[in-house]
């Protein structure tokens, strides 16, 4: 049941009286004012990315999920009309279409079991007949590029694809659809896969579908289609070939990626392995994207996904200044990865999302680069502005509060590696600064009092930050939290993780111990005792118990 009914006129500005935002991605948008539109699978990967877009663009956009609150950490969930909609449900489907002029169609069963390709034909004609009872006039179908063949001969993925097509075209409402390959951009499926075979591994056997030609497309480009489409000034019933322009073989987009985010080069065998689970298998062994989707997945990668025409300019001209090659798409879904700042958050959503080509907290949890982080919190009776003291005098001659010969031995092989070492020391012993440098790290930003970040310029197979924060306990004293951030660059960046995290349990908890001893000492007086704060009290070279507010460290997590 729609939270907003229909016949309510929206405010002029959208639902919520708001004014209408910017494209997020400055892309060149139609003028949707006056036009409602419902989209289907607004928790997806594209709808999720497209509601703002059509925002934007004036549309008043009624989104649908199977259980609304999934849509409340959507930024734009106050801007719309929300409907509560299951698709198999004929009476929920018509409530959600009343009043709609243009329905997107983007929900997908895959990896949802073995019977997704008779449930996308049957929501396919619910949808169909719930268009045509409440007078819609246009469907809009995100579906996939594949080969001129009879459908039997199609993978299931892609017949099921097809089917939902051939069974929207026939239907009494005019369908437009899109046929798409690869799409490009953090969190889809494929470009995941895509990431995380080139990330892992440098030489790479693999099935013969790896010589197939494929031809991507950004999702920049797609969401330009697609809200363009839901401004046509006359109903339109055909289907369209979309793509980047350019095909090339899926090995050959491999290498791309690779050389894109900045890995050596990556040797690619295709070996005569034609069986599709067995390349599914492949996948979700090399991959952490789980067996269910990679199975249909590789059998949809087993054929060429090639645009045959470019019709679509008739109707919707090409995006200003062209469209998206594959290496581009590819750097701006990697872009965040490589920015050089940190969020200043204690989410573990590292890099916050902020252009559709970037994850989304909805993206699912293998989405993404891989970030591994070590998070420790312990509570304190000393204030936090004598915890603060004690954070801002890290590093130089106060050293890094534990373990002082395991910081001196990194010292000393970021030296014999060509870095800093220990030897820069610090400009002021009692304040730090942005761009301060402390031994081997830079401070990259500071807010005095709570939290200060600083950023890693050892030698690391990777990118590295180290949190330190501070914040009032409730009842008196303070809570201390630290964090660690590491994001891999390729096999290497990962073996160094994994052979850092021992010393990484032996550091980090003593670290926090240390931190608030000191804080108190500072607050006691006792600091002008000539006690250094690397020295460690007895019995603390281990790694606290969890009773003693000690977080234990995370291992490999996926930024999303």
């Amino acid at each position: 049941m729609s939270e907003h009914p229909a016949d309510q006129p929206p405010a002029p500005d959208g639902p919520a009286g708001r004014a209408r935002p910017a494209s997020p991605l400055g892309l060149s948008l139609p003028d949707g004012a006056g036009r409602r539109v419902l989209v289907t699978g607004a928790t997806g990967y594209v709808g999720g990315r497209l509601v703002p877009e059509l925002l934007a663009a004036g549309f008043t956009v009624r989104a649908t999920a199977r259980h609304v609150e999934d849509l409340s950490s959507r930024d734009w969930y106050d801007d719309v009309e929300r409907a509560e909609a299951d698709l198999q449900d004929p009476d929920e489907v018509r409530a959600a279409m009343r009043d709609v002029h243009t329905v997107l169609y983007l929900v997908h069963s895959m990896g949802s079991g073995e019977d997704f390709v008779e449930r996308e034909r049957s929501i396919a004609e619910t949808v169909a007949a719930a268009a045509a009872e409440e007078g819609v006039e246009q469907v809009v179908f995100l579906g996939g590029l594949h080969p001129d063949k009879p459908l039997e001969e199609l993978s299931e993925h892609m017949r099921s694809r097809e089917q939902v097509a051939r069974v929207l075209l026939a239907g009494p409402v005019p369908a437009l659809v899109f046929e798409a390959g690869i799409i490009i951009g953090s969190g889809s499926v494929s470009f995941e896969m895509i990431r995380h075979l080139a990330e892992r591994l440098p030489l790479m056997p693999g099935p013969r579908w790896l010589d197939n030609r494929v031809e991507p497309i950004a999702i920049r480009d797609v969401l330009y289609y697609l809200a363009h489409a839901s401004a046509l000034a006359e109903p339109v019933n055909r289907a369209f070939d979309i793509g980047c322009g350019r095909a090339q073989p899926f090995k050959e987009m491999l290498s791309d990626y690779a050389e894109v985010a900045g890995l050596s080069q990556r040797r690619i065998i295709t070996t005569p392995l034609p069986a599709q689970r067995l390349s599914g298998f492949w996948i979700s062994m090399v991959t952490p994207i789980p067996r269910g989707i990679a199975m249909p997945l590789a059998a949809s990668m087993a054929e060429d996904a090639v645009t045959e025409e470019h019709d679509i300019t008739a109707l919707v001209p090409d995006p200003p200044g062209g469209l998206t090659s594959y290496r581009e798409a590819c750097r701006r879904a990697i872009a965040r990865q490589f920015s050089g700042t940190l969020e200043s958050t204690w989410d573990d959503d590292v890099l916050a999302a902020r252009d559709p080509a970037d994850p989304l907290p909805s993206d699912p949890e293998w989405a993404g680069h891989t970030v591994f982080t070590d998070v420790r919190q312990r509570d304190g009776d000393a204030s936090p502005e004598a915890v603060w003291r004690a954070i801002e005098s890290i590093g130089g001659t106060t050293g890094w509060y534990s373990t002082p010969a395991l910081w001196r031995i990194r010292g000393v092989m970021d030296q014999a590696l060509g870095g800093y070492g220990m030897a820069r020391g610090r400009r002021d012993p009692g304040r730090l600064r942005v761009n301060d440098h402390v031994d081997w790290w830079r401070v990259e930003s500071i807010d005095p009092g709570r939290l200060l970040t600083l950023r890693a310029e050892m030698r690391t197979g990777g990118r590295a930050w180290l949190q330190l924060g501070v914040s009032p306990r409730e009842g008196g004293g303070s809570c201390y939290r630290q964090r660690a951030v590491f994001i891999p660059q390729g096999i290497l960046g990962r073996m160094y993780w994994r052979a850092i995290l021992p010393f990484h349990a032996l550091v980090f908890p003593e670290m926090a111990r240390n931190i608030l001893a000191a804080a108190e000492r500072l607050e006691s007086g006792a600091a002008g005792t000539g006690a250094s704060p690397d020295a460690s009290p007895a019995g603390t070279t281990g790694e606290a118990s969890p009773a003693e507010g000690v977080a234990p460290a995370a291992g490999e997590g996926a930024g999303r």
